[in-house]
């Protein structure tokens, strides 16, 4: 189980590195910000399997659920809020 854990956490970290690219490499704001909220929470959920894989135990599964949910209820708001900011700050710009 350790192996599959390992494979599965390796898994999760080349998702990240492909989000690190396309917050490095894509044009403006909103593509950044839709690759990093989008990869952090598919990451996050899948190192929480892959730890829990792991580490089997009692005490850690509810631990990784709840970090989990967390996680999707306040993602997709973090990402609303961003784009909204950076929509208001590109229509500021084309205004001057």
């Amino acid at each position: 189980m350790n192996i599959l854990g390992g494979l599965i956490c390796l898994a999760a970290l080349v998702i990240l590195l492909i989000a690190a690219v396309g917050i490095v490499r894509l044009p403006d704001a909103l593509t950044r910000q839709h690759a990093a909220t989008k990869a952090a929470t598919l990451a996050v959920s899948i190192f929480a399997i892959g730890i829990g894989a792991s580490a089997w135990n009692g005490e850690w599964a509810w631990k990784l659920a709840l970090m989990t949910a967390i996680l999707l209820l306040t993602m997709p708001l973090a990402s609303h809020a961003l784009a909204r900011s950076g929509l208001a700050e590109q229509e500021r710009r084309e205004q001057v």
